[in-house]
């Protein structure tokens, strides 16, 4: 593994610990040149389906793609890096029980923002405003509208 600090890719394992779920492993290591450590984290690479976007091309699931979105809507949110990886987790998982080799990213897009929606609101709607792609403030408006009335349902005990 490469060390974030000088680049020598030599380095041993300090400490290795799985995560709650048992599918990470996160490693401590300490780079055998500058003593400086560093946390990896290992995965098993598991196949997940082809992501059909909007205008047909097909790209293959990207994480990190992900990641980096639900950072963008969770920034400045008491949201940790944790809960946004175990987001992306759940999402993985449910790809591989739906069992299909394509899937489309709208399916995708609402997934995550009914995860955010029980998350974080703010995180949600900065989600939904770029997913949805507004076309005017009406459409946003309607959709926090939706969002607290959904929130009073569920507060009745209604279903919806």
């Amino acid at each position: 593994m490469k060390c974030p600090f000088c680049g020598h890719i030599e380095d041993k394992v300090i400490d290795s610990r799985l995560s709650k779920e048992g599918d990470i492993v996160r490693r401590r290591r300490e780079c055998l040149k500058c003593e400086g450590r560093f946390t990896s984290y290992e995965r098993i690479e598991e196949i997940l389906p082809l992501v059909v976007k909007k205008d047909g091309r097909r790209e293959p699931f990207d994480r990190q793609k992900i990641l980096r979105g639900l950072e963008k809507a969770c920034e400045k949110r008491p949201i940790s890096m944790e809960a946004r990886d175990s987001l992306v987790s759940r999402l993985e998982k449910k790809l591989q029980e739906v069992g299909e080799k394509e899937v489309s990213s709208p399916w995708i897009g609402e997934q995550i923002m009914n995860e955010l929606k029980n998350i974080d609101e703010v995180a949600y709607v900065r989600f939904a405003s770029v997913y949805r792609q507004f076309r005017d403030i009406k459409e946003f408006m309607d959709e926090i509208t939706n969002l607290f009335s959904d929130k009073k349902g569920v507060k009745k005990g209604l279903t919806g």
